[in-house]
């Protein structure tokens, strides 16, 4: 695993912001590749001072924004007409109503949620989400991952068994953040 995680931190390294933004790219489209891989080295290379920890953040969220549009604008173009085979029009008229009322939330969640953030522009795209919405919480869902994961590697570093502890548990902590922030949204939108 060293050599996986060597290889990883020397390819970020190489291909520089150009390859966060790229790998980001994938791992917020459908294509299954993990943030982590990414992030992670790039957070480490930022505490030796051959990466700018902020700019690596931007390209990260940057990339993530392009990525989610990918999949947004295949599910605007092509969802409807290859769903409208198999789900009645009832159906998909209640997803857009749906994501009319709670679409900023479920993007925002849907990006911190491991698994879910590569499928949830999918759910957006069918809906036709307003792109702003769009794009403003999917940029503080990602921005939020990619922090956390920037930041563990800037202070853990090369440490695998420690990354691999802290990372579970931030995942769990995400998770229970998540269950609140919901809880939260349903309790205020109920006295509406």
């Amino acid at each position: 695993m060293n050599e996986i995680v060597a290889f990883l931190v020397e390819t970020i390294g190489s291909w520089g912001y150009l390859g966060i933004f790229l790998l980001m790219f994938l791992e917020s489209s459908f294509f299954p590749f993990p943030s982590e891989v990414v992030m992670i080295p790039a957070g480490y290379l930022a505490s030796k001072g051959e990466m700018n920890f902020f700019l690596a953040l931007l390209m990260a969220v940057l990339g993530s924004i392009a990525g989610a549009w990918f999949n947004y604008l295949i599910a605007s173009s092509f969802g409807r007409k290859f769903l409208g085979r198999f789900i009645s029009e009832s159906k998909l008229q209640k997803l857009e109503d749906f994501f009319e009322n709670h679409g900023h939330i479920s993007t925002f969640s849907g990006r911190l949620i491991p698994g879910v953030r590569q499928y949830i522009s999918f759910p957006a795209g069918l809906a036709k989400m307003h792109p702003v919405k769009f794009t403003l919480y999917t940029a503080l869902g990602a921005g939020i991952w990619s922090l956390v994961l920037e930041l563990l590697g800037y202070f853990i570093g090369k440490n695998e068994e420690m990354i691999h502890k802290y990372l579970t548990q931030i995942t769990i902590i995400t998770l229970v953040f998540l269950a609140v922030i919901i809880l939260i949204y349903i309790k205020l939108k109920g006295k509406k």
